[in-house]
């Protein structure tokens, strides 16, 4: 059987990683980290257009070498390189020809979009708290143009969780 792999995605602050630890310990299964959260903990100064493919080959390398830990047929992801390409449109007016030419060749079979709907968190590496209308209409525009399969995930605590596993079993059920 092929592993479904889903993702996580959305503007900053809004529960991504804690879902995605979530999802893989309720479907016992692993979860892909996103790799630019660490390697800009590691930056002293802000992201470089290099920076930004480097974190593009960042994330397909942990996917990948993640993907055989999966277990139940199920792939977590916490967020995906889709990012990148928001950040170098919004930092840099344009994106790495190298992630856009991957775009359409690496989609996930699900994408949970985490709504704009909790608090906004303080974090060294959120850089945009009163932007994120803003970057959840681009995530909208971003899946769209992939004829992505998405469901946007709101509610806080376990209301939150509860919407994303229904929308995950839904879509496993259908499969």
């Amino acid at each position: 059987m092929e592993i479904k792999k889903i993702a996580v995605v959305g503007p900053e602050s809004t529960g991504k990683s804690t879902m995605s630890a979530y999802l893989a310990k309720h479907y016992q299964t692993v979860w892909v980290p996103e790799y630019a959260r660490e390697y800009c903990e590691k930056l002293t100064k802000p992201p470089t257009w290099q920076d930004e493919v480097n974190m593009f080959y960042g994330q397909l390398a942990l996917e990948k070498s993640i993907l055989p830990q999966a277990a139940n047929d199920i792939l977590i992801c916490d967020t995906t390189f889709i990012t990148v390409k928001i950040w170098s449109d919004q930092m840099f007016g344009k994106s790495p020809q190298e992630v856009l030419d991957e775009l359409p060749r690496h989609p996930y079979d699900l994408y949970l979009l985490l709504d704009i709907d909790l608090p906004w968190e303080d974090d060294p590496l959120r850089d945009f708290p009163d932007m994120r209308e803003h970057f959840m209409q681009i995530w909208h525009r971003e899946l769209r143009q992939l004829n992505a399969n998405y469901v946007v995930i709101s509610g806080s605590g376990v209301e939150r969780y509860d919407n994303a596993v229904v929308a995950t079993d839904r879509f496993l059920k259908e499969s």
